[in-house]
């Protein structure tokens, strides 16, 4: 619904009904609060066995085919350790990512009452999604797949299945970075047995015979590659949206939605649960997020009189970015 003129808001306040979340469509699955975020998506389920697989399958390379067949212990034990405790942290945080609340709005909050509590003063306006009936505070926007409106969301990843927000951003942000390093380590032991049995006897470096181990290093070999530049595209990507404050919606909508950013020391210590520390790198320690103060719902908007300037350009672009949200704003102090 547009924004402008101010007579589109009345109209909402008019019809106070149409805040009523009985309006809107039911929750795919209802569910008590407290209750393990788990989303219920094919295609997502099916990416994070595969994620787990591919995962596994290098363990079992590693480990199998070139670790415990070797004969300089030193070096099995030192990589075998390394490597482990790489994989472990990867599905640990990828575990996080997937079954952390990626700061889900709560459903149905858009209603007359909580919006008169909310005490808006003239010129605030709060938007209500009609998918999921929730007041959307600021930087919040809907995931389809989800079927919730996520604070500070910057994309649904289907690998995790599960939305990449302000309050899991961390947990997906180091099963990135843990990836890239596996399949980093992954490719250097590769290189490093393969000039092993070149040097050997086939027969001798792997418990497998010579086409198997071959077959298997090669996949291995194309695996890590793969991961290790698609992770690295994706750690580089999240650590710029939060040195940057701007997540990869805010970052299409840029030119449209102008807004005030905050240091970039600030929102990686948010991000990462306070100040510079082992915890940081740590997928069991959580990120430090204050709870959401009434403020928080509402956002400000121009004055009756630019609005009123606007061009008709404007107003479409700005109708067609607002066209899944619903506004009430306060007219002459009072609302409804």
């Amino acid at each position: 619904m547009m924004l402008i003129p101010t007579h589109h808001f009345r109209d909402i306040e008019r019809k106070p009904e149409y805040l009523q979340p009985e309006k809107c469509a039911p929750p795919p699955y209802p569910g008590p609060a407290g209750t393990m975020w788990f989303i219920r998506d094919g295609c997502g389920i099916a990416c994070a066995i595969v994620t787990w697989f591919l995962v596994l399958y290098a363990e079992f390379v590693v480990l199998f085919v070139m670790l415990i067949p070797s004969r300089d212990y030193v070096y099995s034990i030192i990589n075998g350790i390394l490597f482990n405790l790489l994989a472990f942290l990867a599905l640990a945080s990828h575990c996080r990512a997937m079954l952390t609340d990626p700061g889900a709005v709560p459903k149905g909050n858009a209603t007359k009452e909580f919006i008169e509590s909310l005490q808006l003063k003239p010129g605030q306006v709060v938007y209500k999604c009609p998918k999921c009936c929730s007041i959307k505070p600021d930087r919040a926007h809907h995931c389809s797949v989800c079927k919730r409106c996520i604070r500070k969301m910057d994309h649904h990843c289907p690998w995790v299945n599960n939305c990449v927000g302000e309050n899991n951003q961390k947990y997906f942000v180091l099963f990135t970075m843990y990836i890239a390093l596996i399949s980093l380590h992954a490719l250097i032991m590769v290189g490093f047995h393969f000039l092993h049995c070149f040097e050997e006897d086939w027969t001798k470096c792997s418990y497998f015979s010579p086409p198997t181990t071959v077959i298997l290093l090669i996949l291995l070999c194309f695996e890590g590659l793969l991961f290790l530049i698609f992770t690295s595209v994706m750690f580089g990507t999240q650590v710029h949206s939060i040195c940057t404050d701007e997540t990869s919606i805010e970052r299409l909508k840029r030119k449209q939605q102008p807004r005030e950013r905050r240091g970039s020391w600030k929102a990686v210590k948010e991000t990462f649960g306070g100040n510079f520390s082992p915890n940081w790198f740590n997928p069991f320690s959580g990120p430090y997020h204050p709870a959401l103060r009434d403020e928080g719902w509402v956002r400000q908007v121009a004055s009756s009189d630019n609005m009123e300037t606007t061009t008709e350009e404007q107003s479409e672009e700005q109708s067609e970015e607002r066209k899944d949200e619903d506004s009430v704003e306060v007219s002459n102090g009072h609302s409804f």
